[in-house]
């Protein structure tokens, strides 16, 4: 008796694990905004400190004020990508690894024979009304 008791292991279709690869890529980079987005403000914190004090570090200011910068330009950008990617599945446009749009079309495909099914039905009591006529 080959095979009993031991798991199936199910196999996804390549694509599907594509969809998984883009998705765990995008919360990857999410992260990093994440800890991009710690690091300037540990930078800020450090200017204020650095400008509470009688004589500032000018060179320390200028570093951490630069890292400031760099750092917000970059979340804005990675910020601004995520969200263009966001609006891209939303209006079902098509693009890698989701399946936003194929749901989409099953769900107004079910509309449409709910709705071919309620003219049926109606149009089957109009005819038995005229057969017992």
């Amino acid at each position: 008796m080959r095979g009993r008791g031991r798991k199936r292991r199910v196999r996804r279709p390549a694509r599907a694990m594509a969809g998984y690869g883009v998705a765990n890529e995008r919360l990857r980079v999410l992260e990093e905004l994440e800890r991009e987005i710690g690091a300037s403000l540990q930078s800020a914190g450090t200017v204020i400190l650095e400008l509470s004090k009688e004589k500032a570090g000018e060179r320390l200011l200028e570093r951490q004020a630069a890292q400031f910068g760099a750092a917000v330009q970059k979340v804005e950008s990675e910020l601004s990508a995520q969200i263009r990617y966001l609006t891209q599945v939303a209006t079902g446009q098509p693009h890698e690894g989701s399946s936003y749009s194929a749901r989409k079309a099953c769900q107004m495909a079910l509309n449409r024979v709910d709705y071919a099914r309620l003219k049926l039905g109606e149009l089957a009591r109009a005819c038995e009304q005229m057969l017992e006529s």
